[in-house]
């Protein structure tokens, strides 16, 4: 099929480079100039790991170009995607300015010669999909072409991305949803994925097949409802985030331990253990921005979410977490050397939108500290974002622990899992470490010299309180995993 994509963003491009590796002709279409030659000569402008190698797959197979101009493109279309961006405003509403001028523009360059299925890949608003329609058709209008010559449906695909595994998401995914409301609109959106639908594409080398992949469910619905399950499923994630988190704060009061509750709560089928983690809080593009816009739905029709409004609050309060157990440690933090371990709101990604990172940078220069910073991707990214940002930027954990009076780990990177303790204690002027994702053992941490503090972890403080630590009770520790523990320790270089 031929497939035009609005937009060369995170979920643009990927999307663009999934369905040409499917064999689909596909169409990237961007307003910016820069982006699409960097595009055309082969540069991609986001981090996401193989997604280069897979462009490279895509131009040899169904074929993937890139563009400045929309009209062209759409006359050729089967299906055009909508992927522009839809950030908050200041009220929390989506910001649709980029959506509604990609409906008028699409609309302006119809004809009737075909069919055309319109797809709102963007996250937006429930009812969206009635607003894009009208949208296109005043573009027809305007382009003095009949609308009613012009032979189109609207759908809804929302997409369930994670920054760093979005290959996988878009190639093995959970199931595709499809919001739409007559029948060719459905049979074309299941032409267009049969085969990740039916799993009949061949894996690519760097991304094998997960054992035990079949076919993966087309689940159709209402374009409200496809609309509405965006909003629900992100909401759930970061809720069971901020639960994670809440429940960390209340085991850190009473002694107890949050990885075994997880573990503990996450073995049961109705619960599940994925996105228990406590830490510092969820980040990133989608969280926030989703929440807040179904908030301000609800609220636009007299119901008042207050459940979406505490995930929110818990998120906020739990970055401020990392200072508290500062100023436990040092006590003052005017004048003191902090480093972050990472920048990125996780790994794999150079992505900063929502960063705790940037949130605990800026609360602790104001409160006087002096912030270093080393992630192993997203320094740039955070430089060119953020100049008033007073971040000394260190090339590797060793510099940034020279002389520090304390560390804190952020971004759960592998390379931070498997740090040298002892070699890194023994650079500090103090050697204080704040794991704000639960990811470094304590015991070694602190037989490394460190003073180690965690997220949710109440036993420390009995540990460190008393001559004789208690032991974690036989029953409990057949709840750790086996290989907890165990490090891996890599020199630095």
């Amino acid at each position: 099929m031929r497939v035009t994509v609005i937009g060369t963003g995170y979920v643009g491009l990927v999307t663009g480079a999934c369905l040409s590796y499917l064999g689909h002709r596909v169409t990237c279409v961007d307003s910016d100039p820069e982006k699409v030659a960097a595009l055309q000569a082969g540069r991609v402008p986001i981090f996401e790991p193989h997604l280069e190698d897979l462009l490279i797959l895509a131009r040899e197979r169904g074929g993937i170009d890139f563009a400045e101009t929309l009209a062209g493109p759409v006359r050729e279309s089967d299906v055009i995607f909508i992927a522009v961006g839809t950030p908050a405003s200041a009220n929390g509403s989506p910001d649709l300015r980029f959506l509604e001028a990609a409906a008028r523009s699409i609309g302006a360059a119809m004809d009737a010669n075909r069919q055309r299925v319109i797809v709102n890949k963007s996250t937006v608003p429930i009812g969206s999909g009635n607003l894009v329609e009208s949208l296109i058709r005043d573009g027809s209008a305007a382009a003095s072409v009949d609308p009613a010559a012009i032979r189109f449906g609207v759908v809804s695909n929302p997409e369930f991305l994670q920054e760093g595994s979005a290959i996988a998401n878009s190639l093995y995914p959970d199931r595709i949803v499809v919001g739409a409301e007559n029948a060719e609109m459905f049979a074309l959106m299941e032409k267009l994925y049969r085969p990740i639908i039916e799993q009949t594409f061949a894996a690519p080398a760097f991304l094998p097949r997960p054992a035990g992949q079949s076919r993966v469910p087309f689940v159709a619905t209402a374009l409200t409802s496809a609309e509405m399950i965006k909003y629900a499923a992100n909401a759930f994630l970061a809720m069971k985030i901020s639960f994670a988190n809440e429940m960390a704060n209340i085991c850190e009061k009473v002694g107890a331990e949050i990885t075994q509750v997880a573990r503990g709560i996450g073995l049961d089928a109705r619960i599940g253990g994925r996105f228990l983690n406590a830490g510092v809080g969820w980040g990133g593009s989608c969280f926030g921005k989703d929440l807040q816009a179904l908030t301000h739905t609800a609220l636009e029709y007299g119901y008042r979410p207050l459940l979406l409004e505490a995930t929110q609050e818990v998120n906020r309060q739990q970055r401020q977490i990392v200072i508290q157990k500062l100023q436990e440690k040092l006590f003052v933090l005017k004048g003191r050397t902090i480093g972050l371990l990472g920048l990125a709101f996780k790994p794999d990604t150079d992505d900063l939108r929502d960063a705790p990172s940037l949130t605990i940078a800026a609360r602790l220069l104001q409160m006087g500290a002096r912030v270093r910073a080393y992630d192993p991707i997203a320094m740039s990214v955070c430089r060119q974002q953020n100049p008033d940002l007073a971040i000394q930027y260190c090339g590797s954990v060793a510099e940034l622990a020279g002389g520090a009076d304390a560390l804190v780990l952020v971004t759960e990177w592998q390379e931070f899992r498997t740090l040298d303790l002892s070699a890194v204690a023994q650079l500090m002027a103090h050697p204080v470490l704040i794991d704000g994702r639960n990811q470094i053992d304590p015991a070694a941490a602190r037989k490394a010299g460190f003073d180690f503090s965690a997220i949710g972890h109440g036993l420390m403080r009995e540990v460190s309180s008393v001559s004789h630590p208690r032991r974690v009770p036989e029953a409990a520790a057949r709840l750790i995993p086996a290989d907890q523990g165990k490090s891996g320790l890599q020199r630095l270089q």
